[in-house]
């Protein structure tokens, strides 16, 4: 019994796998072999190299221009949906006087039709027949002709009201449409800049404080760090002769801004982007300029680099994408970007476009 026992306890001996096992055995083994050497160098492979400062302030220069860019749509599509706005309350304050017209007009039919009524259903020419009098039927007559008369104008009148005023509606619907869409263009530029501004931020934030001065000193010097012919007691550019009057008050009003902040979509008076600065200057002096780069560009006689004189507006970059109030001597006033107050700085610090005189 007892080596029954022994023998029931003791291990199967394994028998060596042959043929297809074997081979489909070794074959598991070195798939798995291979998965653990490939998990542990993926485990093992370097991070990506952070980017160099350099690259981060470059990063920073583009998401900038490409927020200065998102910035002049949104003013264009904000001047649009400021014509639409004011379209749609036009055609509501006519809707609404051709409604009281029509109101006017529906009361004054209605009271001739109740003195119709009350005078009785008899037809009036028996009724003006059974008169005896003859000057009480010619009279009775004159007044039923011009009533006749005025019944169907009213009725003309109303006719008409009612036309217009579907007219006035179907126009108010599609100025509505528009502005609709207008509203919705302004979100997504609106997301647009606050979302490259935002990502700006964030890889500023990843310099060290050396870093970010160094960055602030180069983006200085880029877009003019200080004013350059200045007064050093007030910090603001020597006059400069302008061309005529209104020149001269378009730039009086420039150097007023200096210092004042950079703010997107903001046409002063206590903060400015770029062509909400030019836009304010020349109408200070009388002058009224659309409000973006793209169409400022186009609102005066074109000049060549050659030819600038004091009150200019200079453009830059491919796409017109940044406008500046030229004062003479190579520079202008600009409002550069946030971060970047309103300043004076030298116009070949940013690639050229093109330059327009307004007066």
């Amino acid at each position: 019994m007892a080596a029954h026992r022994r023998s029931a306890h003791r291990k199967p001996k394994q028998r060596p796998l042959a043929g297809s096992a074997a081979r489909t055995a070794a074959s598991l083994a070195l798939a798995g072999a291979a998965t653990a050497g490939s998990v542990t160098s993926a485990g093992a492979a370097p991070a990506e190299p952070a980017p160099t400062a350099a690259q981060v302030r470059a990063k920073v220069d583009r998401l900038y221009h490409d927020a200065e860019v998102a910035t002049e749509k949104y003013n264009g599509a904000k001047e649009r949906a400021d014509a639409a706005t004011r379209a749609v309350d036009a055609l509501t304050d006519e809707a609404a006087r051709r409604t009281g017209r029509l109101n006017t007009a529906r009361h004054a039919l209605g009271a001739l039709a109740t003195a119709q009524y009350r005078s009785g259903s008899l037809d009036p020419a028996v009724q003006l027949a059974l008169s005896s009098d003859p000057d009480t039927y010619l009279e009775r007559a004159a007044y039923l002709d011009r009533a006749g008369d005025r019944q169907s104008g009213l009725l003309r009148d109303i006719k008409r009201q009612v036309s217009r005023i579907a007219r006035v509606k179907a126009r108010a619907d599609q100025e509505s449409e528009r502005l609709a869409a207008r509203r919705a263009e302004l979100r997504d530029h609106r997301t647009a800049i606050r979302t490259k501004l935002a990502d700006a931020r964030k890889l500023l934030a990843t310099l060290t404080a050396e870093q970010r001065a160094a960055y602030e000193r180069s983006a200085d010097a880029r877009h003019g760090g200080g004013p350059a012919h200045a007064d050093r007691s007030t910090g603001r550019a020597a006059p400069v002769s302008a061309p005529n009057s209104r020149a001269g008050q378009a730039i009086a009003f420039a150097h007023g801004a200096i210092g004042k902040p950079y703010v997107w979509g903001a046409t002063g008076p206590n903060a400015f982007d770029c062509s909400g600065l030019t836009q304010a200057a020349w109408k200070a002096a009388g002058v009224s300029l659309p409000r973006t780069t793209y169409t400022q560009i186009n609102a005066g006689q074109r000049v060549p680099r050659s030819q600038l004189a004091p009150g200019d507006l200079v453009f830059f970059y491919s796409g017109i994408s940044h406008v500046g109030l030229y004062i003479g001597g190579g520079q202008m006033i600009h409002a550069p970007r946030p971060g970047a107050p309103v300043r004076i700085a030298p116009i070949d610090q940013m690639p050229f476009a093109g330059a327009t005189r307004v007066a």
